[in-house]
């Protein structure tokens, strides 16, 4: 007979159905690849919490990750994402380069938003479905304070103030909601999504190009461009990324490359429906961080 803690080990070891799963699809799309994969989930569309965003922390989940990798394969890099911190995709995108050189490539099965749209922008290639979307980087402050609605409040004023000068008290009355030198904050934080995206889309999936600086020009300045995004929730398809001039391909351009990545990216929607898991980072080397929430 078995004594309670060798039970108590013997179940403990039993492998979860669903992480076979998902190690299963993964090492099943690196070796039709050739390529090492990571994937990145995050719960957002099911499950508002903490740290389901793009944070400072998923540097460990990423080097957990990377652990053992030939990093010499290159990467395909699975995002998942609502965005987060432009703080944190620098970081990030400044460790996988670090590995990985500009041997990355993108896959975004179903949303990758906001920062999330900037870390795809650091690949030398980016794959969407037609039911794929990207996003707008046009930075937030806190619970979901748009930066360029900041500067135009600023600007607004200025221009009211000149023409209607009795109107200061009402004007200071409004702008007293902002911290002290917050439209500086405002403004920086604009130039640095559009510094860093620049910055990754010329030294990479630009980098051989004829008139890359115009090209990426014309890109960060459809992405990071209040007026014309309109929100920052804004789903942008594969069509209006291509005609803000990323270079996409088509999930559907081989039947067996989408077939792997779906499998992935419902495999682990279904692991986050069915627990309390809140972020997946796992790669093709069955080495993962779960993120979860307590209940």
């Amino acid at each position: 007979m078995a004594c309670w803690d060798e039970v108590l080990k013997e179940v403990s070891s039993i492998p979860n159905v669903l992480d076979v799963t998902r190690e299963k699809y993964i090492k099943e799309l690196s070796d039709f690849t050739g390529r090492n994969t990571i994937c990145y989930y995050s719960s957002f569309l099911t499950k508002q919490a903490q740290n389901t965003g793009i944070i400072d922390n998923d540097i460990n989940g990423l080097m957990t990750a990377i652990k053992g990798m030939d990093c010499t394969k290159g990467l395909d890099l699975i995002l998942h994402t609502q965005g987060g911190y432009p703080e944190a995709a620098e970081a990030i995108v400044s460790y996988l380069k670090s590995k990985f050189g500009n041997n990355i490539r993108v896959i975004v099965p179903q949303i990758a938003m906001s920062a999330g749209t900037m870390i795809a922008c650091a690949g030398s290639e980016i794959f969407m479905g037609k039911h794929s979307s990207l996003g707008p980087i046009d930075p937030q402050f806190g619970a979901g304070i748009s930066a360029y609605n900041v500067v135009w409040e600023f600007e607004q004023a200025q221009t009211e103030l000149r023409k209607h000068p009795e109107d200061v008290n009402y004007w200071r009355m409004r702008l007293q909601q902002y911290p002290a030198s917050f439209l500086k904050s405002a403004l920086d934080a604009i130039n640095l999504s559009s510094e860093l995206v620049s910055n990754w889309l010329l030294s990479n999936m630009f980098s051989n190009d004829e008139n890359k600086k115009e090209k990426v020009a014309r890109v960060v300045s459809n992405l990071n461009e209040h007026d014309k995004s309109k929100t920052h929730g804004r789903h942008l398809n594969i069509d209006k990324c291509r005609e803000y001039g990323l270079k996409v391909t088509e999930l559907e351009s081989s039947q067996d490359f989408q077939d792997r990545v779906l499998s992935i990216h419902h495999a682990f929607m279904i692991s986050i429906d069915k627990t309390n898991i809140i972020k997946i980072i796992e790669g093709n080397n069955g080495r993962r961080v779960l993120l979860t929430q307590n209940v």
